[in-house]
């Protein structure tokens, strides 16, 4: 199961390659340029063997994910249609707020987040344990979301989109992301476990993160700063 298709899907595409046949999902929060990009670059979907299903919550009244993905696809923008690839990719809507199993025990919830032009909220609930993936996704100060604290309630581990600084909020409250100190406001409330703060903004530096997970483990010890590499373990 893969979280997003985001640049990083090129090197796991890498460590995956020829190990088939497999099948796995592919979640998407949604289908904004850096969540998917990563796709024409998966080397698994280039082998007949393997089989994938591509789901999204924020396209089921809107023409679908494969219509999308048909788009970022063209032979304008790259030379493999979506039709091209040898895997069997199968792209499945449904609306955020609904539940689906995976099988094998695996149970997924979904919630709508705030983002312009929709995204999905995950939580993957397997062995009793539970991870939940929350980006991309805004918030209004002094009023928590509840669809997301219905998502992460009592959680083990909550990925949190905490691109601004609570000062870059105040500039840009309309852009769909969140800060580290609503995260952390959710999982208190939540009674979530662990907070992994991911999406960072770009611009800044690993010293620019150390600071702000310094600064946020202070506040809430135990929350980590995502890593590229990391491995979380339940």
């Amino acid at each position: 199961m893969v979280l997003d298709a985001g640049t990083g899907l090129r090197g796991l595409g890498a460590d995956l390659a020829g190990q088939g046949p497999f099948e796995a999902d592919i979640l998407l929060s949604h289908t904004h340029l850096d969540h998917v990009i990563g796709l024409p670059f998966f080397a698994p979907l280039f082998d007949a063997r393997n089989r994938f299903a591509l789901r999204a919550g924020h396209l089921a009244d809107r023409g679908g994910v494969r219509q999308v993905l048909e788009r970022m696809l063209s032979p304008e923008l790259f030379p493999v249609p979506l039709e091209g690839f040898a895997a069997e990719l199968r792209c499945l809507d449904f609306h955020a707020g609904e539940a689906f199993a995976l099988g094998d025990g695996i149970q997924v919830r979904t919630a709508p987040l705030d983002h312009p032009g929709g995204a999905t909220g995950y939580r993957v609930e397997f062995g009793g344990r539970s991870v939940c993936y929350v980006s991309d996704t805004g918030h209004k100060p002094g009023e928590p979301n509840g669809h997301i604290l219905g998502l992460i309630e009592g959680a083990d581990i909550v990925i949190y989109d905490a691109m601004f600084t609570e000062e870059e909020f105040a500039r840009r409250p309309d852009w769909g992301h969140s800060t580290w100190n609503e995260g952390v406001r959710l999982c208190e409330v939540a009674g979530a476990e662990t907070l992994v703060l991911f999406h960072h903004d770009p611009r800044r530096d690993d010293e620019a993160m150390v600071r702000l997970g310094a600064e946020a483990a202070e506040r809430r010890p135990g929350t980590l700063v995502a890593q590229e590499g990391a491995v979380l373990s339940l």
